[in-house]
């Protein structure tokens, strides 16, 4: 069988959470379908969450982002390096295109680099975007027009265009390039845990009588955070903190409210992240799709502070209590630890209606319908 090459943003964790998500789906359903995965993304989440081994292939092909760090971007360099890389695009898509050859793809899925769906059409392979925004909104967000950079934008919407089919995911922006007929509307993909929150409690040792309080910042961690933050929040709450979190000394050494994991460590062990996700009462964070997806899979709540000018943040907060209980919380107050009042107004909520998370099924559906007509 010809593979499916499937290309996924290096960009943070999302991306690749939720399309390894949708190619666990797929596997379920055919075990037979080849897939080669095409991403700048950490090998460690494919490797640690993946049920089936697929072609793993680290590319650089898009740029995303530039992130100072969890909760500050650089706008400047971000433009900069998305217009170093799309001046050599033609480039890029004829050898993204001869390598759909070499291989007999039989179909491109992209998460969503517009280098996808330009080489995917180069190479008379059919293409489908999965996305809840589009790169070109991204960017134009930053107006790189003032920042020597004009025709970025445009580039990039050209490209996406060129995409055969879009699922959109919720809480999405952008798409200005997708016609109606061709774009449909997935419910949210999100990684559930399948354990029952109290035995999960249990097995780790997380104690079953406080409010558990995970702190998920993304790889980038959250640094500055004062001991403070733990030590004020009472005998009532505890926070859980992973490896993937950056802090002091003193704040790592702090026992007091605090049970820290190591995250491969949970892996080896056979639990994944949304396990501990679903076992707390409340996710700290800078709002993300896959973050909220995940706490709306799980019945989580929802502690989230600013982060930046990122131009998806604004969407993000708008649609999110429509599928988890959320509250905002800002930088100074959770960098000083005066988070109490904060997660008090965020438990007092009344939950909303349980989402619908089957995107990954209706996704991986979709594709196998288009694999069969091929």
């Amino acid at each position: 069988m010809r593979p499916v090459v499937w290309y996924i943003s290096g960009h943070g964790f999302g991306h690749a959470s939720r399309e390894i998500e949708i190619i666990n789906a797929l596997r379920d359903r055919r075990p037979d379908v080849p897939i080669v995965v095409r991403t700048g993304a950490k090998r460690w989440i494919f490797d640690l969450t993946l049920r089936a081994p697929v072609d793993f292939q680290p590319v650089e092909c898009d740029t995303g982002v530039v992130q100072i760090d969890s909760l500050r971007l650089d706008e400047a360099e971000t433009v900069r390096r998305a217009a170093a890389f799309h001046e050599g695009f033609d480039a890029r898509v004829a050898d993204e295109r001869d390598m759909l050859r070499s291989v007999g793809a039989s179909l491109v899925v992209g998460d969503v680099p517009p280098l996808a769906f330009a080489a995917a059409r180069a190479a008379g392979v059919p293409s489908i975007a999965i996305a809840n925004f589009t790169w070109d909104w991204i960017y134009d967000g930053y107006r790189p027009e003032r920042l020597g950079a004009p025709g970025l934008v445009g580039q990039i919407r050209e490209a996406c265009a060129q995409a055969d089919l879009f699922l959109r995911l919720p809480m999405w922006g952008g798409f200005g390039m997708a016609p109606p007929e061709a774009t449909r509307d997935l419910p949210l993909v999100a990684r559930r845990s399948a354990r029952d929150p109290r035995d999960t409690r249990r097995a780790l040792g997380l104690p079953l009588d406080r409010t558990l309080v995970l702190l998920s910042f993304g790889g980038h961690g959250l640094k500055g955070l004062s001991p403070a933050a733990f030590q004020t929040l009472g005998d009532e709450f505890v926070a859980v903190i992973t490896g993937h979190l950056e802090m002091s000394h003193a704040a790592r050494s702090s026992r007091r409210g605090v049970v820290e994991f190591d995250e491969q460590g949970l892996y080896d062990g056979g639990w994944r992240y949304e396990d501990l996700v679903a076992a707390v009462d409340v996710v700290a964070t800078k709002p993300g799709y896959g973050i909220i997806a995940e706490c709306a899979a799980n019945q989580t709540a929802l502690l989230y502070t600013s982060r930046g000018h990122f131009v998806e943040y604004d969407v993000l907060v708008r649609e999110m209590p429509r599928y988890v209980r959320s509250r905002f919380i800002p930088q100074d107050a959770l960098f000083a630890g005066a988070w109490r009042p904060f997660l008090e107004g965020l438990l007092s909520q009344a939950p909303p209606e349980p989402a619908d998370v089957t995107g990954a099924a209706t996704a991986a559906g979709t594709i196998l319908d288009w694999l069969d007509r091929s």
